[in-house]
């Protein structure tokens, strides 16, 4: 086993050296700015690291002492030291790239204080010094051997980038005029403000008077800037909405506080609703750090336990929408427990029948393969261990559930478990239907509006 052992004081000796090689990356950035709390823009910012008086992502210039102290503590004089001064000089700056040796030097002792002072220098690749100068340690007087601890592995995770594109997308586009229904709780007309502020939506906010202007002095929100129609409750705040969409009033609805079904009843009512020919559906739409790509799962909230002709217009759904969020051809997972085909689980029957239709051109635009697991939808390795050979095994944008259930759960765990961020919306209706809960944090419903400007834009130019 690996061991760190010490130089106690008594032996010292003048000459006595040690060093250690780093090469600067940006993950070393991003964890010493996460460490630190420290995010100048010199380090994390693309447009200031780029620019004329820097040229290049650099270190902040304690990265190097960190380094520096490293030396101290693990190999001259080793565990035991204690840190007292130093006198150091930063000549250049550290760049992504730079490979760093930190060398350390002993040039006095002092017995009887047990004070050590070290030479120091960190150069980087062509033999320039970056920093130099001298620092005092209190040297340890007993010997200390001990088991090289193993250190944790660090990933580091931003959550909500994903969000942050899309949003990103809608720069230049003209905000929907959206009705934001029932906003009676701090969350649900928060989210419509901070929506509206970021240039997504227009809001119009229907629902009982007192209510939202209640839920307004809570969040210390100015209602004057905002259209407010009142009604009576919920579902005539509901219906409102539905009328205004199918007059034109409005370009999409938002979901406030009250229950999905609720609203869904005035969305689906017969000729007073907003059906299409299509089959209304859901999509979540996950940031999932642990993902390399946007992750759609549907239908995980309207469809209880849909057929094989609804899962055509789910799927086609979903493929619409990722269409409008930039993704060409995307390649859809269609999930069961197993990856074979057998008549005792009907989602294997139904993921069959579906690539067959993807096949005869009744399903377009994606690459459809199922019956998948999850594991072997997300994961290339796992697929290759069970001797699947697919085009979207590990590499599936959509992820299409047996029913509500199955993909309710896969979300939640995905939220709660892996530390997703979830965004909604309703599909298939004549405008999209933001679809957000009270649990959501601002980006993801950021996210979900977002999402629907994008594919109203996408639907007016298409």
């Amino acid at each position: 086993m690996d061991r760190i052992e010490n130089r106690t004081y008594a032996e010292l000796n003048v000459g006595d050296s040690a060093s250690l090689a780093r090469t600067l990356s940006h993950r070393d950035i991003e964890l010493f700015s996460v460490v630190a709390g420290d995010a100048a823009p010199m380090n994390l910012d693309a447009d200031v690291t780029h620019s004329e008086q820097f040229q290049a992502t650099v270190a902040h210039g304690m990265w190097a002492v960190a380094l520096l102290s490293t030396v101290l503590g693990t190999k001259l004089p080793g565990p035991g030291t204690m840190f007292l001064d130093q006198a150091l000089h930063f000549v250049q700056p550290i760049a992504v790239g730079d490979a760093i040796t930190v060398s350390v030097r002993v040039i006095a002792k002092d017995d009887a204080t047990h004070r050590v002072t070290l030479d120091c220098r960190a150069v980087r690749q062509n033999g320039e010094d970056v920093i130099t100068g001298v620092v005092q340690v209190a040297a340890p007087t007993e010997k200390i051997s001990r088991p090289r601890a193993t250190l944790p592995d660090v990933e580091l995770v931003q959550r909500g980038r994903g969000y942050e594109r899309l949003i990103a997308m809608t720069r230049g586009l003209v905000p929907l005029r959206t009705a934001v229904v029932h906003p009676v709780d701090t969350p649900s007309l928060v989210g419509a403000i901070e929506a509206a502020r970021a240039g997504l939506i227009v809001p119009v906010l229907i629902g009982p008077l007192a209510k939202i202007q209640a839920a307004a002095e809570r969040a210390q929100i100015d209602l004057a800037p905002y259209e407010v129609i009142p009604t009576e409750h919920s579902e005539a705040a509901a219906e409102q909405a539905v009328r205004m969409a199918r007059d034109g009033q409005v370009q999409a609805l938002m979901k406030g506080s009250l229950h999905t079904d609720e609203l869904m009843r005035a969305v689906v009512s017969g000729a007073a609703g907003l059906r299409t020919a299509r089959r209304i559906s859901h999509v979540f739409a996950i940031d999932a750090p642990a993902y390399p790509r946007p992750l759609f799962v549907t239908d995980a909230a309207i469809n209880v336990a849909p057929s094989l002709e609804d899962k055509r217009d789910i799927i086609q759904n979903a493929i619409d929408l990722v269409h409008a969020l930039g993704i060409p051809q995307p390649r859809v997972a269609i999930l069961s427990a197993v990856e074979t085909v057998t008549a005792k689980l009907r989602s294997t029957l139904d993921a069959a029948a579906l690539c067959k239709m993807a096949d005869r051109g009744q399903i377009t635009g994606a690459i459809l393969d199922g019956p998948l697991a999850f594991d072997n939808a997300v994961s290339a390795a796992a697929a290759a261990t069970k001797g699947i050979t697919s085009p979207v095994a590990g590499r599936a944008d959509i992820f299409v559930v047996p029913d509500l259930e199955a993909g309710n759960m896969l979300a939640k765990q995905l939220e709660y478990l892996a530390g997703a961020q979830i965004a909604g919306i309703v599909l298939g209706a004549r405008v999209p239907i933001i679809l957000t809960s009270r649990a959501d944090e601002t980006l993801a419903r950021l996210g979900s509006c977002a999402i629907a400007l994008l594919l109203a834009h996408h639907q007016t130019v298409v």
